[in-house]
Order: structure tokens, then sequence, then C-alpha cells
């Protein structure tokens, strides 16, 4: 077999061959800079995740607070309009815990309309505020009126 058969077997004749300075890989200063690129976008992608965790338990919070702020109303209005529960107060605070979070509840019930000394309209202001968190209170308030009969 002659010499040039076997050499263009491994080399083709329409391969160029390049000089050996510049079959080499990635320098130092490409890999670090591909490095930062890659590692810029991690964290942005961690950040993002960071920010969803957070605003995920925000949402949490909110909907516990808002279901809390119901319940307290709910049991309010179904107590006797001249039940002692719902006697006038300036705002009193409990602390309430949920699914393991603590709320501090305030609720604060103000008589209007009064007839004879007596009044003929309630309302009733409940505010509950996670403890520990950035969220502001959930504010709920609904008016209580009673049956009897209003002046002639």
């Amino acid at each position: 077999m002659p010499k040039s058969m076997g050499r263009d077997r491994y080399y083709p004749v329409n391969r160029k061959r390049f000089p050996a300075q510049q079959d080499r890989g990635f320098t130092i200063m490409e890999a670090a800079i591909a490095m930062v690129v890659m590692m810029v976008a991690v964290l942005g992608s961690a950040s993002l995740f960071a920010y969803s965790i957070q605003n995920n338990s925000a949402a949490t919070d909110r909907e516990l607070a808002m279901a809390l702020a119901q319940q307290q109303l709910e049991q309010l209005r179904n107590v006797a309009f001249t039940d002692a529960r719902l006697n006038a107060t300036g705002g009193v605070a409990t602390t309430v815990i949920r699914a393991g979070r603590s709320y501090t509840v305030i609720t604060t019930i103000a008589d209007s309309n009064t007839v004879d000394g007596q009044p003929t309209m309630k309302t009733i202001t409940t505010q509950v505020t996670p403890v520990g968190s950035a969220l502001g209170a959930v504010i709920l308030r609904t008016q209580r009126a009673t049956i009897l009969d209003g002046p002639n």
C-alpha cells in the first residue's frame, strides 16, 4: 500500500490542519468569565425563589388572619343583642394561636342610635395582626341592630 494512501485515510486532503498552537481548549480567563455568568444566573434564580417563599408565607398569614377575624365576628353575631359580650368596649386585645402562628386580635364594639338610653345599633370591629410579621392588620367591621322598635 502506498504511503500517501494510508496517510489520506487518517488525514483527508480536504481537511485543513492547524498549527499546534491553536489546538488548545479554553483559557483560564474564558472559564472564569463563564463561571461568573453562570453564577449570576443561579443567584438570580435563587433570589426569585426566596422572594416567592416570602410572599407565599405572607399570603398564608393574611388568609389565616382573615379566617380568624371572620370567626370572631361570627361568634359575636350569634349572641343576643343584650349579651354582655356585646357591651361597648374601647378595644379588647387577645392573642390567638392558629396553625402554629400567633395573632393579636383586637375587638372594638361601639354603641350608636340610642333610644331611651338603650343602643339600637352596635358597630363591631375586629382587627387581626400576625405577630412577628411585616403583614399589616386585617380589619373586618360589621353592624348589628336590635329588633326593638324605634321611637314613634
